[in-house]
């Protein structure tokens, strides 16, 4: 099983949380290497299926691949930071990230993007100036 370097997945990933988006030096407990899809759904270690991920969001999405889309109430895959682009399924609207398909919806609705803590901390660096896009 080949190891990938830590540093190589950071600048890979933006040094910035691949789902959230929040930047890893703003991130209280750093960065850490997500299965997207978990080892116990037969992902592997390999680079395709790492991605970066805050505290909040690894813990938030565990082993989950899929959630419910709050609009119309069906499973939904959850976003892949490896085959999705970020901007075509999520908005900043405010200190809010909106979902716009499905699948962000899904996304936002089950890692809690938008819960009171992460909106507060959304909030605080926008006004550091920093982007979340």
């Amino acid at each position: 099983m080949r190891r990938y370097p830590r540093d190589m997945l950071l600048h890979r990933a933006g040094f910035r949380c691949e789902y959230c988006h929040v930047p890893a030096e703003h991130s209280s407990l750093g960065l850490h290497v997500d299965h997207i899809i978990a080892q116990q759904h037969r992902g592997g270690h390999e680079e395709e299926n790492l991605a970066m991920a805050c505290a909040h969001c690894n813990s938030c999405k565990g082993p989950n691949i899929a959630s419910i889309d709050p609009t119309n109430s069906r499973i939904e895959g959850l976003f892949n930071p490896r085959t999705q682009i970020w901007t075509n399924h999520f908005r900043v609207v405010g200190d809010k990230i909106v979902g716009i398909t499905p699948t962000g919806r899904a996304t936002v609705n089950l890692l809690g993007f938008n819960d009171r803590r992460s909106i507060s901390r959304r909030r605080h660096l926008q006004n550091e100036g920093v982007s979340f896009t």
